[in-house]
């Protein structure tokens, strides 16, 4: 008996797409890229080509509008992030939409005008990747203790101009293409909201965008998590994890390679080296792929996700507070999350 798959459009031809995430869905056993767009269809109609896919549309309206589609995807620039997400939804599709959500919290919010009973969610793919859900695991467990803090690091470097991640007017800046990431760390092994953060960034004088940021977020009853992004340093990522009784940390955390192996270790602080830790090792896994096999199953009814719109809002009302905090040179509060009645 034949499998029902879901039937996936793209929304452009954007590099992660292109490299990372449609060649991810077409791996999902429950999903099928039936169609992509672009604004120039000579863009689409070279990226189907490539890419195995059946249909190219030369406009987004296009995409929203084939009824043979079930899910949008969209990893365009983060200001189109929010109304085409809408605008998709009432198109009757289902939409997995890239990070960050939105540019702020404010705008976040107009995704409660996404048609009702469609499922929309922020690709923080880590948080479908077995190391990731193994660390929450051991965490649950008490091995670590009563934990007290998370440090971690996320950095790139990108000077180019032309780059959207150093257009400040649509959404570009560390902050919000990698920082979002750590925000969603705390999130995620915590399983709670920070009440407060502080931030010193610097911005370059040429893009205007946050280049370089340093956090620090108070999640109540002596829990932080600290964490430096930026999109001028050189490239490298960490996680550890910091409990009463032991340490844990995510090797390679954010860009997991999806045809090799990764490690999680536990080390209980002696010798200072770590050369007792103890190591487990996950089988290679494409977190992109766990992504789109869980967002399908949700279509098809199989399976809900604990994620969606309020989670996507939440968690930029954190970074809202982070630029405050930028601004005032303080702590500044993160606003609760009201949800609509």
């Amino acid at each position: 008996m034949t499998q029902k798959k879901v039937r996936w459009g793209i929304l452009s031809t954007a590099n992660i797409g292109m490299q990372k995430v449609i060649p991810a869905i077409q791996k999902s056993p429950r999903s099928e890229v039936v169609a992509i767009a672009s604004r120039d269809y000579d863009k689409a109609e070279a990226a189907a080509k490539t890419l195995g896919i059946a249909r190219a549309h030369g406009s987004y309206e296009a995409l929203l509008a084939d009824p043979d589609i079930d899910v949008i995807y969209n990893p365009l620039p983060n200001h189109l992030h929010v109304p085409l997400t809408v605008a998709a939804t009432k198109a009757g599709k289902h939409v997995l939409c890239e990070k960050p959500i939105a540019i702020t919290a404010a705008e976040a919010e107009g995704l409660r005008d996404c048609a009702p009973g469609k499922i929309v969610l922020e690709a923080f793919m880590i948080r479908f990747h077995p190391q990731w859900l193994r660390a929450r695991e051991i965490i649950r467990s008490g091995e670590l203790g009563e934990i007290r803090a998370i440090n971690a690091v996320f950095s790139y470097f990108n000077a180019d101009p032309n780059n959207v991640r150093n257009m400040a007017d649509i959404g570009g800046g560390g902050l919000l293409d990698i920082g979002c990431y750590p925000v969603t760390t705390g999130r995620f092994l915590y399983e709670s909201e920070p009440e407060r953060v502080v931030s010193l960034v610097e911005r370059d004088e040429k893009f205007g965008t946050d280049r370089l940021a340093s956090v620090m977020m108070d999640f109540g009853g002596g829990r932080q998590l600290n964490f430096t992004c930026s999109t001028q340093a050189v490239g490298h990522q960490r996680v550890q994890v910091l409990g009463t009784k032991a340490k844990l940390e995510l090797i390679i955390p954010y860009n997991a390679p999806p045809d090799e192996r990764t490690a999680i270790t536990i080390d209980a602080g002696g010798p200072f080296d770590g050369s007792l830790a103890r190591r487990e090792i996950l089988p290679a896994c494409d977190q992109y792929t766990e992504q789109a096999e869980a967002f399908a199953q949700a279509v098809l009814g199989n399976t809900t996700l604990p994620w969606g719109i309020e989670d996507a809002i939440a968690s930029m009302k954190v970074l809202d507070a982070i630029f405050e905090s930028e601004k005032t040179g303080a702590w500044a509060r993160v606003a609760r999350l009201e949800r609509p009645s």
